[in-house]
């Protein structure tokens, strides 16, 4: 029998060990998965990365679509599929499915609708990845990173919300563009829901170390003659503008998501507002998660950081609690 093409060019020395190396899925390719997707190819994140949806046209469409662009990353292998055995040994997986927040509509409306799908994903994940760690997107993202706790029985390191990690970006970004200098020089904290019950820390914000609140002690009060309010209203206020111009949000949220994808798979020690389990912190007696600022590295969540919160900003981040705890304790499971 000829020999093949590839078997007079290639002789063959070692065999390959199957187990995939930095192995991320991305669950759910509608606009937030795939800009998640593009995001951590474009970071070089990932040895495989593996696609899953239940959508089987648009699925195989968008690994195509980025399979054909592969010689412009550094990601060897693009797969996907509707099974979830397409997922088994990942390190990492980046949930985004579910029921997308239509114009006008509060996160919180979802729930009931996308904890009915976790019941379905999240288990398979498990099954096929029973170490990985768990980067949980949709909305509403508290909620459901409650949700994946409770069915997958991971400690709770390996649960990890995306939650105000992109609204603590966009009130950077905001801070900014009042001072023009880059979003990197200027601090600052959004924690609690994410959301609209969302909690600005104006004690925290500060500019290459200098504190804005001891420049201007009225920084963020209703006595403050320059509207600094204005910029966490902003940030409360435009995913809705953003949803109402293009129908959706996507490209801010998957890069958001694959910085934080960043941390983890290269261990980066770096603080992210991110949603964690927050009880016994803040006087919260119930499983709730929100975000506060954490240490992220291999393994998940290896730190909270302790922000000194004022009177106002604690009880807001209990009220906080407190609504998410009312609708949690009536789920259906």
């Amino acid at each position: 029998m000829a020999s093949t093409v590839k078997d007079q060019l290639i002789l063959n020395v070692l065999k390959e060990d199957q187990v995939p190396q930095n192995k991320i899925i991305v669950g759910g390719v509608g606009a937030v998965g795939t800009a998640c997707a593009v995001s951590v190819l474009t970071k070089e994140l990932a040895g495989e990365l593996a696609l899953v949806d239940v959508i089987e046209d648009k699925l195989k469409g968008e690994m195509m679509d980025l399979q054909h662009g592969s010689l412009f990353l550094k990601t060897p292998k693009i797969v996907s599929g509707k099974d979830y055995s397409v997922t088994a040994n990942s390190k990492m997986v980046i949930v985004t499915a579910g029921a997308h927040q239509q114009e006008g509509e509060n996160r919180l409306n979802l729930v009931q609708c996308n904890v009915n799908i976790f019941k379905f994903i999240i288990p398979n994940i498990v099954k096929y990845s029973p170490n990985c760690k768990l980067l949980i997107v949709s909305n509403p993202v508290d909620i459901l990173t409650y949700v994946a706790w409770k069915l997958n029985g991971f400690p709770k390191h390996r649960v990890i919300g995306s939650g105000c990690n992109l609204d603590s970006a966009h009130f950077r970004y905001l801070i900014r563009e009042r001072f023009g200098v880059h979003s990197l020089s200027c601090h600052g904290w959004v924690l609690g829901e994410y959301g609209d019950s969302s909690v600005p820390v104006w004690s925290g914000v500060n500019l290459a170390g200098v504190s804005l609140k001891n420049l201007y002690p009225s920084l963020g009060t209703d006595a403050d003659a320059e509207n600094w309010k204005d910029v966490h209203k902003q940030v409360v206020e435009s995913a809705y503008e953003v949803i109402k111009l293009k129908g959706y949000t996507s490209w801010a949220i998957g890069l958001s998501v694959a910085d934080l994808a960043e941390s983890i798979m290269k261990s980066l020690r770096r603080v992210d507002t991110i949603s964690t389990m927050i009880k016994g912190l803040y006087g919260i007696k119930e499983d709730v998660f929100l975000s506060v600022p954490c240490v992220l590295r291999q393994n998940g969540i290896s730190d909270v950081v302790k922000v000194k919160l004022n009177l106002e900003e604690e009880s807001r981040l209990k009220k906080s609690a407190d609504t998410l705890w009312g609708i949690q304790k009536e789920l259906q499971f």
